[in-house]
């Protein structure tokens, strides 16, 4: 089955008086939740779904932890996480502080499967 997309169109916020332009967009076709990846996961190994969320619920845990403590977590070849943050400009070193950061986000990088993965992706129109 191939990517799922739609054609939308959008405006640039920075010139609301250009024309707006189609762009190709994608169109989920539902969502997982932590605990149906935990079943497949289980059914898929010689663990029980227990224990298979357990692992999931403390990978999350971890995760958090040491993102918040400003470190990349590499999971193999599944990929890494990594904060990011972005600020506004300013003229002088001395005056990047903490307040001028607008925003914070976490980075994925994916590894070779995935990577691997989007490298062979079919598109199809919804």
């Amino acid at each position: 089955m191939g990517i799922k997309y739609i054609a939308r169109e959008k405006g640039n916020p920075l010139k609301p008086k250009e024309q707006k332009k189609w762009y190709a967009s994608t169109k989920s076709t539902g969502d997982v939740t932590l605990k149906a990846l935990g079943k497949e996961i289980a059914h898929r190994s010689t663990v029980s779904h227990a224990d298979t969320q357990a692992v999931l619920i403390a990978l999350t845990e971890v995760l958090v932890e040491h993102l918040s403590d400003n470190q990349i977590v590499r999971l193999g070849d599944f990929g890494s996480f990594q904060v990011s943050i972005s600020s506004e400009g300013v003229e002088k070193e001395e005056k990047v502080t903490a307040s001028i950061i607008k925003n914070s986000k976490v980075i994925f990088r994916p590894g070779t499967d995935i990577k691997e993965m989007l490298n062979n992706l079919k598109y199809e129109k919804a």
